[in-house]
């Protein structure tokens, strides 16, 4: 978030200099100056200096996160983090031992005046990603390409996290920093420019990302809202302007589903496509950001692919503008990054935000309604790999926790339908005049950006701005551990809900794999969040398995097109024994083989009068 007060106030002050480095203003407010130096980079790692704010205590803590908003996992960037020295005034180190991953003690605090030390990155998959997710990884590519996900470079003192940041980045001429956090100025000294950025508060610095490469930027404005897109393809596969068009054609219709939700005035979009001929990221999706969101593919993609999948990730990350941004718990608002509290809401945080990123794409015309159900239909089988009967609320509160954490994919699934299910239980109530996202403007104006909810108090609210009905819908779906009967809600507006068996083959269902391969070992693995075909339920495989043998033949990724051709070839009561490698135990598995099939839901418009209730609430439902 952009706070324009505080930001008036640091742009119209002189900084100077104060305890060596830390600054102040006219307003006697300290500001934290963080160096990041972009042109002298040692080992793939660059160094980061940030001068230390006055602070009368003993001793300090500094901290790198080992979490961040939006990733729902812990992921310890600390662990990047080499060469940490503490200085006092006159350059001499201060006495630092490390606590764990993330944290460092620091003595005679006092005389602190600034702290050094050296970041490695995740996308070099040489060294090992540790587990991050490209989205919220970092590169570091001498004179290419520098992902800065801000917080795996700069951290924070202890209890320190509200004061404003100034961001001094060095980086070479020919590189350009695209990012939603306002430029101030640049410094040219010896043929290196210093740009300059001012954050708000420490999550504001961890909330905007900054993407150097040689530019290959565009903007475009959309109803005063600036959209700013930044690629990088490194071997110039793609431009900006090849994608330009269609994410403004959808962004367009997000803003008109939207109406008159409107609560920023800047949208940052930045692209790294990657190099999959070289170590390079492999995690492929995007990660939202209040006023902007750093997306991971591959360059290979042909540009119809390219642009279906900018609109499917970047879509869903774009309508996080409503919730957090706009509708949030406190445990978000002020965000631990160290010792993580989470809210009980991720159904509405994430499973409303993907409900709409799917419901704007029929409501304004962008995908056909059958297309829309076919999508709706996928979400409640991928939703049956999940256990069912755990309360969502529960599942929240303890994502990063086992065995939940297992279960966070079906955020995007179940709770995704929670939202489908609650806005046909809204549009009943109301005869068609309200949905979920008029009850989203309503807590949009009730709390909005600056004020966050007590995570209790939520339920109680919605249920206060609609109807006393929609307390026993929470109370038996969401608090509840009771399965949505979807075929019910559909019936309300009209869906038939069918299933039938659909043939697959035993590896891959059409195009669709139920496999994978691990690109530093070359090892071929069972997908998670997927469902299973019937053949390999009745093996029992699970999520994960590594494969060693089938039938006692080795595979590997260089066998994987050779293993799905004999399997196609495999006979109804052949024996089939499949060995694999389950956390760290080596198990087989055997089943005598039988032709794979999937239980395959199917939703479709029931044949109704034009004038039929059901058919007016569908229309209000899906077009209004």
């Amino acid at each position: 978030m952009v706070k324009k007060v505080v930001l008036g106030v640091l742009l119209g002050i002189s900084l100077i200099a104060c305890k060596g480095g830390a600054v102040v203003g006219q307003d006697q407010k300290e500001i934290i100056a963080v160096t990041i130096d972009l042109v002298e980079v040692v080992d793939d790692k660059v160094q980061v200096s940030i001068m230390a704010p006055e602070i009368s205590a003993k001793q300090t803590i500094f901290y790198i996160p080992k979490i961040v908003p939006g990733t729902y996992s812990e992921d310890n960037y600390g662990e990047l983090i080499d060469d940490f020295v503490a200085l006092d005034n006159k350059g001499k180190k201060l006495e630092v031992s490390r606590l764990d991953k993330n944290s460092w003690k620091i003595k005679n605090a006092n005389k602190l005046a600034k702290i050094t030390y050296w970041v490695n990155d995740t996308y070099d998959i040489v060294t090992g990603e540790k587990g991050v997710f490209s989205p919220a990884g970092t590169n570091i590519d001498k004179d290419n390409n520098f992902m800065l996900n801000l917080h795996a470079f700069v951290g924070y003192f202890e209890g320190e996290q509200e004061l404003p940041y100034q961001l001094n980045i060095k980086r070479p001429k020919h590189l350009y920093g695209e990012t939603s956090l306002p430029r101030l100025h640049k410094r040219d000294s010896l043929g290196i420019i210093t740009d300059t950025f001012m954050a708000s508060r420490y999550f504001q610095v961890t909330d905007n990302p900054i993407m150097y490469a040689k530019p290959d930027t565009t903007s475009f404005n959309l109803q005063g809202m600036k959209v700013k897109l930044s690629m990088y393809s490194p071997n110039g596969l793609h431009k900006v302007t090849d994608i330009a068009p269609e994410i403004e054609r959808f962004i367009t219709a997000q803003k008109n589903f939207l109406g008159s939700i409107d609560n920023t005035n800047v949208y940052t979009i930045l692209l790294y496509l990657t190099d999959v001929n070289k170590p390079d990221a492999q995690g492929y999706g995007a990660l939202e950001h209040h006023t902007s969101t750093t997306v991971v593919l591959p360059e290979t993609m042909p540009l119809s692919d390219l642009n279906k999948s900018m609109r499917d990730v970047v879509s869903h990350e774009f309508f996080h503008i409503i919730t957090p941004l706009n509708i949030h718990a406190e445990e978000i608002h002020y965000f631990d990054y160290n010792t993580p509290k989470m809210s009980k809401h991720l159904w509405m945080y994430e499973g409303v935000t993907e409900y709409f990123a799917n419901l704007f794409q029929v409501n304004q015309g962008l995908i056909s309604t059958q297309e829309f159900y076919d999508n709706m239909a996928e979400k409640i089988q991928t939703s049956r790999v999940y256990n069912d009967t755990i309360p969502f609320t529960t599942l929240s509160e303890n994502v990063l926790k086992s065995p939940y954490k297992d279960d966070y994919y079906n955020v995007y699934q179940k709770g995704a339908l929670i939202g489908m299910a609650l806005d046909i239980r809204l549009r009943e109530l109301s005869e068609g005049e309200k949905g979920i996202l008029e009850l989203m403007k309503q807590l949009s104006e009730k709390y909005g950006k600056d004020v966050p909810f007590k995570d209790e108090q939520l339920i109680d609210d919605m249920v206060n701005l609609t109807y006393p009905e929609i307390k026993t819908f929470f109370n038996t779906y969401v608090l509840g551990n009771t399965p949505i009967p979807y075929q019910e809600f559909l019936a309300k507006v009209g869906v038939s809900y069918t299933t039938n068996n659909k043939k697959t083959g035993v590896f891959l269902d059409g195009e669709i794999p139920f496999i994978d391969v691990k690109p530093a070992s070359e090892e071929l693995f069972f997908r998670e969040g997927i469902s299973y075909n019937s053949f390999l339920e009745q093996l029992g495989i699970k999520a994960g398995d590594v494969i060693q043998k089938v039938n006692r033949e080795k595979y590997d990724v260089n066998r994987i097109f050779l293993l799905v051709l004999r399997s196609q070839n495999w006979k109804d009561g052949q024996k089939i024994s499949i060995e694999v490698l389950r956390e760290g135990e080596t198990k087989i598995l055997e089943a005598p083989y039988q032709q794979p099939y999937i239980k395959q839901v199917k939703l479709k418009n029931e044949i109704l009068p034009s004038n039929s209730k059901k058919v007016k609430l569908r229309e209000a439902w899906l077009k209004a």
